[in-house]
């Protein structure tokens, strides 16, 4: 007699129909924190899945502890809002119940987590050597193809780029079908990305199923090997910011211990667990400490098989892996937010005057709202040097003030010494093209 995935499947439903998921919030129990505790039967990769609920509605996580030894799953998280503050927003609490509860166990087995069908847009997943102008390039090329692009999220680390971009016909406003299109689509994005050297590793994919971006990010720059440092990567993390990961294996309870300390930020969790998931660890225990400046997370672990770190080279690799997840999404430089009326090719436009202004782009989170593009960039100047902030308002007149907004750090622009060249180039461009030419508005709603 065989077992088919499906019989594994109506097993899985049985144990969780057994015991279903219990998920408490307690508002008082922790004078700073709304705390969350989730009972389930345990499986491979559920942590992950609810670390990803969490994450996906901008929960900070500031304490947690995580238990899943044997057949049952225990994990209690102490959560704020971004402001600080507790969850106290119904809506918000009734969704975590739902994600999390009961109610979920049928819907999709949570197999895998984020995957959703969507004929509305289709993804293009890319990676290759970064380099300056790239996405400016990239956009370049999409809307000289009719597509349009509503949302987009473009990281880079230690000389790799990969993006993840949901794009429109710009005729129908739907997904696109045709073949021989998309076949031209991804043969152009390609030669962008391979850019003169023909022979360099890029890649470009491209179909209508949605994966979790930032987990697809992690495992496009993971399958990059972007974690492998060739002595001409990216330095532009100070020491003193680098994440500290260590790994030991405890012989008498047969795991592997990984602790590790870095500055904390929002979503670190998630970064961490989410890469232990995806090289097929199981994460049995875990502490996590993130109330002050610095975070502390220890995970003890096993790999898929029931083993431990098994050798050095392993260990090796499982540091590199970590510190390359949480690396990846720190971003360096000034953060510029764009808020204004969507258009085709408004993407293309404003990464082109970056790219003229000699800005970097280091990490990018596109979005469309109602009609609405709301941007962020992470921008540094040519060669690693700060921004110029004459370039920045120069542009920013040039835009609008409203639209176009500096939230980054201040030390990250230098003052310039003399006018920028670009101040005149970029009010004269304007001026001849007009705002209706570019789409742009004076106000963002």
């Amino acid at each position: 007699m065989s077992y088919s995935h499906d019989s594994d499947d109506e097993y899985e439903k049985l144990i969780r129909r057994m015991n279903p998921p219990r998920v408490v919030i307690d508002n008082e129990a922790c004078k700073n924190a709304t705390v969350i505790r989730v009972d389930s039967a345990n499986k491979h990769g559920i942590l992950l899945e609810v670390v990803q609920v969490l994450t996906d509605l901008n929960l900070i996580v500031t304490k947690a502890y995580i238990s899943s030894d044997g057949c049952w799953f225990m994990d209690v998280f102490n959560v704020t809002d971004e402001d600080g503050n507790k969850i106290t927003d119904e809506g918000i609490l009734d969704y975590i119940r739902k994600c999390l509860g009961p109610e979920a166990c049928f819907a999709s087995s949570m197999k895998s987590v984020g995957v959703k069908q969507s004929m509305d847009h289709t993804a293009i997943e890319l990676t290759g050597s970064d380099r300056p102008g790239l996405l400016s390039e990239v956009t370049a090329v999409l809307t000289h193809l009719k597509c349009n692009v509503v949302s987009a999220e473009v990281w880079t680390h230690n000389t790799r780029a990969a993006a993840l971009m949901q794009v429109t016909d710009e005729e129908t406003g739907g997904a696109i079908t045709d073949p021989e299109r998309l076949s031209v689509i991804k043969e152009l994005l390609c030669n962008v990305l391979k850019g003169s050297n023909k022979s360099g590793l890029a890649k470009t994919e491209v179909s209508q199923d949605v994966t979790h971006t930032e987990r697809r990010l992690h495992q496009m720059m993971f399958a990059d090997r972007d974690y492998e440092r060739t002595g001409t990567g990216d330095d532009s993390l100070d020491e003193k910011q680098r994440p500290n990961v260590n790994v030991v294996n405890c012989y008498d309870k047969d795991y592997s211990v990984v602790t590790i300390t870095s500055k904390d930020r929002p979503k670190l969790v998630f970064d961490t667990v989410c890469t232990l998931t995806d090289m097929q660890y199981v994460v049995f225990h875990a502490n996590i400490d993130a109330e002050g400046p610095e975070a502390y997370q220890e995970y003890f672990i096993r790999h898929i098989d029931g083993s431990p770190v098994k050798s050095d080279a392993e260990r090796e690799r499982v540091i590199q892996c970590l510190k390359a997840a949480i690396e990846r999404r720190v971003s360096e430089g000034l953060k510029l937010e764009l808020c204004t009326t969507d258009r085709v090719g408004l993407l293309s436009n404003v990464t082109r005057i970056f790219r003229e202004n000699s800005l970097t782009v280091t990490r990018a989170e596109v979005a469309t709202k109602s009609g609405k593009a709301v941007n962020t960039f992470y921008v540094g100047g040519a060669s690693g040097y700060p921004v110029d902030a004459k370039i920045i308002d120069s542009i920013r007149q040039s835009i609008g003030q409203t639209i176009l907004k500096v939230k980054g750090n201040p030390e990250d622009l230098k003052p310039a010494s003399q006018d920028s060249p670009t101040r005149f180039l970029f009010g004269g461009l304007f001026k001849s093209r007009s705002f209706v030419n570019f789409g742009l508005v004076r106000s963002c709603s």
